[in-house]
């Protein structure tokens, strides 16, 4: 199985390094990153996810719709947060998905957006979604809030593959924006020089002001990197996961 590469610290940049399963340093938490190589995600059900994720756990994920909702999929739920429950067979919306317990693999999708990890020593875990449209919304924000009320202490993220600044083009007046919450360094340069938004920067300009360490991180742009799902190179329906699960 191929899965994305990431460093193991936000300043060294192992490009070569390979992350199948991915403890997030200093909790029990895990991340799996996966690539095109692994397949087409959006439909995997029970014993269909890369081998990596136990296969003991109940996989919950979210009907994505770039906003800033978080579900938790156990008790208690914090006040702000949506219990998890499928209404008419339909997954719930959100864009976070959080657990305390050790139950569950929690999963978000994406061919071009972020995809956040967060785990705590508690062992409260949370696998996030972040487009532009959530990163104005604050789901950062709101996923690190529901873990702490949940007991979480010093909350520590891994950063998948996404869109870089080198081809995601963006307007100015939607990165003014987003710079009040994500600090100078969401302002970018494509190669062919046009103003872009750098979404990894955002993201670790947001989990810096929530107090969030950064443990993992890839420098992969999944726009022109072979191996990995893209809808903005070309049109991909597909998706690649990033699936976040709690041992010990």
């Amino acid at each position: 199985m191929t899965s994305t590469s990431v460093t193991t610290s936000s300043t060294s940049r192992r490009s070569s390094a390979k992350a199948v399963d991915t403890r997030l340093a200093g909790t029990p938490v895990h991340a799996l990153w996966t690539s095109e190589a692994d397949g087409d995600l959006r439909e995997a059900g029970e014993g269909e996810w890369p081998a990596p994720v136990p296969r003991d756990l109940a996989v919950r994920r979210v009907r994505q719709v770039h906003g800033a909702d978080v579900v938790v999929v156990d008790t208690p739920v914090p006040v702000g947060t949506l219990p998890w429950a499928s209404v008419l067979g339909r997954l719930p919306e959100a864009d976070a998905v959080v657990a305390s317990g050790d139950g569950f693999a929690l999963a978000v999708l994406t061919a071009d957006c972020a995809s956040v990890a967060l785990g705590s020593p508690e062992g409260v875990h949370a696998a996030v979604h972040v487009g532009w449209r959530g990163l104005g919304a604050g789901v950062l924000a709101r996923a690190t809030e529901a873990m702490r009320a949940l007991g979480a202490t010093a909350v520590v993220a891994g950063l998948g593959p996404c869109i870089g600044p080198c081809c995601y083009e963006f307007s100015e007046v939607d990165l003014d924006g987003l710079m009040e919450s994500s600090g100078l360094q969401a302002r970018g340069r494509t190669t062919w020089g046009a103003l872009s938004l750098d979404l990894s920067a955002a993201v670790r300009g947001q989990l810096s002001r929530s107090e969030v360490s950064i443990v993992a991180a890839s420098d992969v742009c999944t726009m022109c990197t072979p191996g990995y799902f893209s809808y903005r190179a070309r049109g991909d329906e597909a998706r690649q996961a990033l699936l976040v699960w709690r041992r010990g």
